[in-house]
């Protein structure tokens, strides 16, 4: 079966087939044939899959968001693996997702699905790195998938390791040993990057730029992100109010305002040291995380692990 025509359970898909890289061209330029359901359209063609199993409603409503896929895809193609592959896996998450979409709850596919479409994808980059480098656990997946953003963040463009200060800090914020980040970051930094002028084949002047477009975000785009939004923010306040309140105050003025304050600064308010404030600072941001992954669990708004 090619790659892009992949069938998962009972959803099916009439999609062009990608063919590689070589074909990412005119696979990219196929799928923007496919419309783009309206609010009530999407609705109706949800319930009859839900309902009657409707191969015809799932089909439609998995090509009305192949873009969806493709634009998600471009995201991760800094981790060096071809793109077609990476459409493909997220493809299989948007099947996955489209048969456990349930319209009744008030959101869009867009939004529901664009959970499956990145874990498919993550856990597609994951294997293909090598997991016997990278490691399993939750917080090595967690420092791979955030330490280039971090980066950026803080700037931290120099070749070779990490400034200790550029460490400390991507530590702190994502949770993870010092020593956990200057590893990864060793580690990623001999799976190098993919240049955007660099050419997609051996034998074509075709740069992987071709492939972005800069005609603004597309409709399902937009309100995709919107709504992700909207739930990510209901989350994370359902999940603090489970804190007690100097937990919430102290993760609030270490992570959630634009100059956090130091250690030193709480540990005088709190009148304990400033290794007791970090403490509760990475138990409440521990506590946090589980409060938000059961919330978004009970809610169906996360891929079962």
């Amino acid at each position: 079966m090619p790659k892009g025509s992949h069938s998962e359970g009972n959803v099916p898909t009439v999609m062009p087939a990608l063919g590689g890289e070589a074909g990412l061209n005119r696979y990219l330029a196929e799928i923007r044939k496919f419309p783009l359901l309206t609010p009530e359209e999407e609705y109706m063609l949800a319930k009859r899959y839900q309902e009657h199993q409707d191969q015809d409603a799932a089909a439609a409503l998995v090509t009305s968001h192949l873009r969806l896929v493709a634009k998600i895809a471009m995201g991760y193609r800094g981790y060096g693996l071809p793109v077609s592959e990476l459409i493909a896996e997220g493809n299989i998450g948007l099947m996955q997702g489209v048969k456990k979409f349930d319209p009744d709850r008030g959101f869009r596919l867009a939004t529901y699905a664009m959970w499956w479409i990145r874990a498919s994808m993550q856990e597609f980059i994951l294997r293909s790195w090598s997991l016997v480098k990278l490691g399993t656990t939750a917080a090595q997946k967690k420092l791979f998938f955030n330490l280039r953003r971090m980066k950026n963040n803080l700037a931290a463009f120099e070749e070779g390791d990490l400034l200790p200060e550029h460490v400390e800090r991507i530590a702190t914020d994502l949770s993870v040993s010092e020593e956990d980040v200057i590893s990864m970051n060793r580690r990623m930094a001999l799976g190098g990057d993919t240049s955007l002028n660099a050419p997609m084949r051996e034998d074509g002047d075709a740069q992987w730029q071709d492939l972005l477009e800069d005609d603004g975000a597309l409709q399902d785009e937009r309100i995709a992100e919107a709504e992700e939004r909207d739930v990510r923010a209901a989350l994370l306040a359902e999940a603090m109010a489970r804190l007690n309140d100097r937990e919430r105050d102290i993760l609030t003025q270490r992570r959630l305002i634009d100059e956090p304050k130091t250690l030193e600064d709480l540990s005088i308010i709190y009148g304990v040291s400033r290794e007791r404030i970090r403490q509760i600072e990475v138990r409440a941001f521990e506590k946090l995380q589980k409060a938000i992954l059961l919330i978004a669990g009970e809610r169906r708004l996360l891929p079962a692990p």
